[in-house]
């Protein structure tokens, strides 16, 4: 009985007639052999490799190239045949097999390969690299971002290989590493021929609110918008657009960085140069408001000039408006120059100094001790503000609002909008300032009784209130104080409960506040005074007399003078 493994002569001869019979050499198989295309379906190529049977090829795998009948393509011999009898062959693979080695080597080398962008897939692009299938990442696609990428399929050009990995298949490719390179090898070349001061054409590349990057042919430079015009600039876009040509000026260049900053200004003569032969301090101009500031306007005065109207010389009242309340763009004003500074640029302007002084004229036209009437324009804690012109307002501090009340009460009298009759106190053109005052429109009730208290006086007063730091007290209808460390000379009698309401005391006038009507006073001032006047009057201790020797000779003379003035 013979084993199913153990084959036979006639085994062995089936199998030989076989092998004649299909054309087969095993050896064949996997490997990458020569072929005739001998058919073309709608989608599959019939290849003849000289088998007994023929293989099919999905057309797709011939990619972009081309293949007609008869041409000698390059397959893969996966197995010899199929179910249905056919020999399955490759020709992406054979392609693949053939192509990656020279791939690897490239690689290996640096070197770039040409290939040919064929379709499109999700992240990318895939590529024929002569075989070989590779994927195309769209950051690798260009330096800049593409919108339209017809004008790069099927057209043969070269990349970068950035990874291989033969077992999975993978090839990845860039297009922007082989433009990079090329780029950096121009922009070598280009940096070498520049130098500053150097005037070279170039193309706006991209326009920013800071300026614009010019292409100066593989190499970008940045034209600041101070370095654009001689003229004030809002924006860059106002006079460069992107892909206009234009020639610059190279004035800074830094060969380490490779940092090119432009100037188109510096290609016409600067107007400040010679401008203060131009403009004199006095001189009346017009011009147009050219910008707008949080400080002030700037008036173009022509050939690229510009001066400055700072906000406190626009108005003579309106010192805390801002500077587009009172001027606008485009408008044209009359200005005076205030001062000239070519070193740093600077033209000062004034408005205001072309209009006559309301402060002048409010003094030419009025005088102290003139009653005026005016709305309240406003109410704030230490007074009121009364309209007098239509530019200018009044002061009326709160204590000049009434002779009987204090400030904080006389002034919830008054409300915005009122009409009131004032007499004008003080007039000060230079500090733009008018005093007012309404009380003064009537006789001070206590105008007698502040008559004789003068500083230095003697006087008697009444205790009206006793509190903890002081005496309160009246002097013939004049409110007086006494602070407790003035209550007597020696520090052991001055206290308080001393005191008492309806008390008289004799005390010397040290202050006076006419406005408010009041005084204070101090008995330890009048003690002082008192002992000094006793002591010139009746000796010394130094000639032998004790000082209460002295004091009760005084107080004896004073006692005997009361008595005759009551007599």
């Amino acid at each position: 009985m013979v084993s199913k493994k153990q084959e036979t002569p006639e085994t062995e001869d089936f199998g030989a007639l076989l092998d004649e019979y299909m054309g087969t050499d095993k050896s064949l198989q996997g490997k990458t052999v020569s072929g005739t295309v001998t058919r073309i379906d709608d989608d599959e190529v019939i290849v003849d490799v000289g088998l007994k049977s023929e293989g099919r090829i999905p057309l797709s795998e011939f990619g972009v190239q081309a293949v007609q009948v008869g041409d000698i393509v390059e397959v893969f011999i996966e197995r010899y045949e199929d179910r249905e009898g056919n020999a399955v062959l490759s020709r992406e693979k054979a392609r693949r097999e053939e192509a990656w080695g020279d791939l690897e080597q490239a690689m290996t080398k640096g070197e770039h390969v040409n290939g040919t962008i064929f379709g499109r897939v999700k992240g990318g692009f895939t590529v024929d690299l002569k075989g070989a299938t590779a994927f195309l990442p769209g950051s690798q696609i260009d330096v800049r971002p593409i919108r339209d990428m017809t004008p790069l399929m099927g057209v043969e050009q070269p990349f970068a290989i950035l990874k291989m990995d033969k077992a999975r298949g993978n090839i990845v490719v860039s297009r922007r590493a082989v433009l990079e390179e090329a780029r950096a090898e121009q922009t070598s070349e280009i940096i070498k021929n520049l130098s500053e001061g150097q005037v070279v054409d170039g193309t706006v590349k991209n326009v920013t609110d800071y300026g614009a990057f010019i292409d100066l042919g593989g190499v970008d430079g940045l034209l600041h918008v101070t370095d654009m015009s001689w003229k004030r600039i809002n924006n860059p876009a106002e006079i460069l657009s992107v892909g206009q040509t234009i020639k610059v000026q190279i004035i800074k260049f830094n060969q380490e960085t490779g940092r090119i900053s432009l100037g188109l200004k510096q290609m016409e003569t600067d107007p400040w140069a010679g401008v203060e032969a131009k403009f004199h301090v006095g001189d009346k101009l017009s011009g147009k408001i050219s910008n707008i500031t949080d400080y002030g306007a700037f008036v173009d005065l022509g050939d690229g000039v510009e001066g400055l109207v700072h906000v406190s010389e626009m108005s003579w009242t309106k010192k805390n408006t801002h500077p587009s309340k009172i001027v606008t763009l485009s408008q044209e004003v009359n200005v005076i120059v205030l001062e000239v500074d070519e070193s740093k640029r600077r033209i000062s302007l004034g408005m205001k100094q072309l209009q006559e002084n309301p402060w002048e004229k409010f003094a030419k036209e009025h005088k102290v001790g003139d009653v005026i009437e005016g709305e309240i324009k406003n109410v704030i804690e230490f007074g009121v503000f009364m309209s007098l012109t239509e530019d200018l307002d009044g002061m009326i501090h709160s204590s000049d609002l009434a002779w009987d009340k204090p400030s904080e009460e006389a002034i919830k009298d008054y409300k915005k909008g009122m009409t009131v009759k004032a007499k004008i106190l003080d007039i000060d053109v230079e500090k733009e300032r008018i005093s007012l005052g309404i009380k003064q429109l009537t006789e001070d009730p206590m105008a007698g009784s502040m008559e004789g208290l003068k500083k230095g006086a003697v006087v008697t007063a009444v205790v009206s209130a006793i509190e903890e730091n002081g005496l309160e007290v009246d002097v013939n209808g004049v409110k007086g104080y006494i602070k407790r460390t003035d209550l007597a000379k020696e520090r052991s009698e001055q206290k308080t409960e001393r005191f008492a309401i309806g008390e008289k005391v004799d005390a010397k006038v040290v202050s006076v506040d006419n406005k408010a009507h009041k005084v204070n006073l101090s008995i330890k001032a009048r003690e002082i005074e008192d002992e000094k006047r006793a002591l010139e009057e009746y000796g010394s201790t130094s000639s032998g007399a004790s000082l209460g020797d002295i004091l009760g000779a005084a107080l004896e003379k004073k006692a005997k003078k009361a008595k005759k003035d009551e007599e």
